[in-house]
């Protein structure tokens, strides 16, 4: 009976639990860079509109938008404003020296519950699925990485939706899990099985264009500036590059589906919070909506912060993400042919 570890994959080539190890390695350092910039805007938004009981608003760890609830008005830790800030900086310098560096990271755990699962089955399935579709396509392997990337991003998307209803009840009722259960039990008997998606279309809308064009952009910049710099392998600055500029693209031109999913996202989670019948306004309804209030510009509001916060976060994730395969590459390799190099 041979009691030696299976041999790694050929030529290197890493595993999918190696890929899920390296994106959620990505994952968790993208989080811990991105909330402290989405803490603090929370709080400059609620000194200057006070956040109402059983009103939402949208908290982001650099990985995933979650709704929050507001039950206290201002008392939350992570949106309370107890002084005026001038800006940013400000923000950042008073919340660290009168509450301590830590509340910059206030409600990070549960948002990283679903946001590490979510990203590992979004990054491992893209791989999968991008090395599966260069093979069969031939002449059109270039634009495999556009198909893997919408695919992937409806996967995740679609799995990880109940749970963002779940934790949205959690936290607005604080009922416990055996009335969280009943409660669900009794909205699917009513409802059906579909209940459980209800904002998935807003959330397709905007995720999958751009990570469409998210992973199409990124491997023809890869290419491009490896081409421009003579190596075949991409750098870690290659990659942080590749990943800010197309993160930065896409961003900017789903920004309308973004604003969109936002306002509906927002109506659904007041709704559930307050145990009121119906259904929010359609997709299409809150578009037609934004143009009558504010003009084609409303679809383009909050352009700059998510701007901000978006490059940083895809350049973070990715370049990690990058930098994990290839460990995990070299490491193979090293398993395979060490071996050999040790025979005289």
């Amino acid at each position: 009976m041979n009691n030696e570890s299976p041999a790694p994959p050929a030529s290197g080539a890493i595993t999918p639990l190696q890929q899920m190890v390296a994106s959620c390695s990505g994952a968790i350092l993208t989080s811990l860079f991105v909330t402290p910039l989405d803490v603090v805007k929370i709080r400059l938004q609620a000194q200057k509109i006070p956040f109402p009981k059983g009103k939402c608003f949208v908290y982001c760890n650099g990985l995933m938008d979650h709704i929050c609830i507001c039950e206290n008005g201002n008392s939350k830790a992570w949106y309370k404003a107890p002084g005026h800030f001038s800006g940013t900086l400000d923000a950042f310098v008073n919340i660290v020296r009168h509450e301590g560096i830590r509340s910059l990271w206030s409600g990070l755990p549960p948002t990283l519950v679903m946001a590490v699962p979510a990203t590992v089955i979004y990054f491992t399935c893209y791989d999968q699925l991008c090395a599966a579709l260069r093979v069969r396509m031939g002449d059109y392997a270039q634009v495999a990485p556009l198909l893997a990337g919408a695919t992937a991003r409806v996967g995740s998307v679609t799995v990880i939706s109940p749970l963002e209803l779940i934790r949205t009840k959690l936290q607005s009722q604080k009922q416990s899990y055996r009335e969280l259960t009943q409660c669900i039990r009794s909205a699917v008997a009513k409802e059906g099985w579909l209940s459980l998606w209800r904002g998935l279309g807003p959330t397709l809308l905007r995720d999958v264009p751009f990570s469409a064009m998210y992973w199409y952009n990124y491997e023809m910049g890869k290419s491009w500036l490896c081409g421009l710099s003579n190596i075949t392998e991409p750098t870690l600055t290659i990659t942080f590059v590749s990943g800010a500029v197309s993160g930065s693209i896409a961003s900017i031109v789903t920004l309308p589906f973004d604003v969109v999913k936002t306002r509906r996202q927002v109506e659904l989670g007041e709704l559930q919070a307050k145990n009121l019948p119906g259904q929010a306004s359609s997709t299409f309804c809150v578009m037609c909506r934004i143009v009558a209030e504010d003009g084609f510009r409303g679809l383009f509001a909050g352009f700059l912060p998510r701007l901000i916060k978006v490059a940083p976060a895809c350049a973070i994730m990715i370049s990690t993400y990058e930098f994990g395969k290839a460990f995990f590459q070299k490491h193979n390799k090293e398993r395979t042919h060490g071996p050999l190099q040790t025979n005289p």
